[in-house]
């Protein structure tokens, strides 16, 4: 008998700005469920600064995902990820090959490739070895500017033919993540719903959600 897919998770993007008071920020956010954390990752996106300003930053949020069992993934930077000795990579479309990075990481970090709306992109993806796609954006984003609309039956579909992960991503908010859910997103990436506001009550509130769709 097979068995059942796990849950829905949330894979958690940095804002651009991560210094200051964000590591505390950071900290509320993944301690602020009761009971099992939805975060399972937690991207370091951050954009013009130079490798050891970028290192410097990440340092203390890296310690606080450790702390409590969540991934840290690098955005772009193969480079940066093998430095800090990140969990994982996340490569857009213009951040070199999987089989690059692979050549560069430790056989363990995994890799993820931005694949906007393109289920060719994705199955390109798949077949060199990447360890999850990420489709969007489903909605306009407060954090970045979408080139790319995604619909649910990109997730519906490739829910339907692979194993690989795939995350859903762009202006997901705890009021339009449940057709997610149920589309076949195994993560949700959110960044403006959480940071923007209250990320307490954000990520209590994607917790709710995730628990009411739960399969």
């Amino acid at each position: 008998m097979a068995k059942p897919p796990p849950p829905c998770a949330l894979y958690l993007i940095s804002p651009l700005e991560t210094g200051g008071d964000f590591p505390g920020r950071l900290a509320r956010a993944l301690d602020a469920s009761e009971g099992t954390n939805p975060v399972s990752a937690f991207q370091f996106r951050v954009k013009g600064l130079d490798q050891h300003e970028a290192a410097a930053l990440a340092a203390p949020l890296q310690a606080i995902c450790a702390e409590r069992d969540v991934a840290f993934v690098v955005n772009d930077s193969t480079a940066l990820a093998r430095r800090l000795g990140a969990d994982g990579v996340h490569l857009g479309q213009g951040d070199g090959t999987v089989a690059e990075a692979r050549e560069e990481l430790p056989a363990d970090v995994q890799v993820g490739v931005t694949c906007h709306a393109s289920k060719h992109l994705a199955m390109e993806a798949g077949e060199a070895g990447a360890d999850y796609v990420a489709f969007g954006a489903f909605h306009p984003s407060t954090t970045k500017d979408t080139e790319h609309r995604a619909e649910l039956d990109v997730l519906e579909w490739w829910a339907n033919l692979f194993e690989i992960p795939c995350v859903a991503i762009g202006g997901i908010t705890p009021d339009n993540a449940a057709p997610l859910i149920a589309a076949g997103a195994d993560f949700l990436a959110v960044s403006g719903a959480v940071w923007n506001g209250d990320e307490v009550e954000a990520i209590r509130a994607f917790a709710e959600v995730l628990a009411e769709n739960r399969a």
